[in-house]
């Protein structure tokens, strides 16, 4: 990678910190700050908005690479103001959405409702998942805690589908989910797609949202990799599925 392209992520990725350190997006509450909520709120009752979900798709890690890759079709503003949205399948207007938005827009085209499951799996086990300082809830809470990165890599833990973190790119494949660091307790996440990195034909490309709306980007090893996820619920890829895609 170029020095000017290392400057211009770190400029970046300065100017996210910027943001949801407060002085900023005071109200964010997904991918980064993930900010307290204004009181308990209850699920809203609203007409349920539906993300075009393909019922008949099975979720694989192929389709989940492909579903990622459509969302570079939607412009998408970087906002993760708290608002309530319908239950089950709810969503924050389409036009906006945090890194977590990316993963749950994904899985919703391939039928998995990871709000439905997230929120079934926390009112049965609250205290199995983590419950900031700065979040301040007292019972699980469906119009925000499957957009926080901490919750669902608890939900993907919880559901066998963590893997090893490691340095060499050809452990990360279509289709998986890798957390990085922001520094402090904020995180980000991101889906593996099939396309390679022109610096290392080893490596796969991530599509994820950042601050500057969805996008396709080499940032696999630009950020401590904190988790590392592999989720498709009814179905098990053998290893050699994922040895042929190298």
């Amino acid at each position: 990678m170029s020095s000017v392209l290392r400057l211009s992520r770190l400029t970046r990725l300065s100017v996210l910190v910027y943001l949801v350190s407060g002085v900023g997006l005071s109200g964010l509450s997904g991918c980064s700050s993930q900010s307290q909520s204004t009181g308990q709120q209850q699920q809203q009752t609203v007409p349920m908005q539906r993300s075009g979900t393909a019922r008949t798709n099975v979720a694989t890690p192929e389709r989940l690479s492909y579903a990622a890759l459509d969302r570079l079709r939607h412009r998408v503003v970087y906002n993760g103001t708290y608002m309530p949205i319908a239950y089950p399948n709810g969503d924050v207007p389409s036009n906006m959405g945090v890194c977590t938005d990316t993963v749950i827009r994904s899985y919703r085209k391939l039928g998995v409702d990871l709000q439905r499951l997230v929120h079934e799996d926390m009112a049965r086990n609250f205290y199995a998942y983590p419950n900031l300082p700065k979040w301040g809830l007292s019972a699980p809470d469906p119009n925000i805690d499957h957009r926080r990165v901490h919750n669902l890599k608890a939900f993907f833990t919880r559901r066998g589908a963590r893997l090893p973190v490691s340095g060499d790119p050809r452990d990360y494949q279509p289709g998986d989910l890798v957390t990085l660091s922001l520094g402090g307790d904020q995180e980000h996440i991101g889906i593996v797609v099939n396309r390679k990195s022109t610096a290392d034909p080893d490596r796969y490309l991530i599509v994820h949202n950042i601050g500057e709306g969805e996008k396709m980007e080499d940032v696999l090893f630009q950020m401590p990799i904190t988790g590392h996820y592999r989720y498709f619920p009814g179905y098990v890829p053998s290893a050699a599925q994922y040895a042929s895609a190298n």
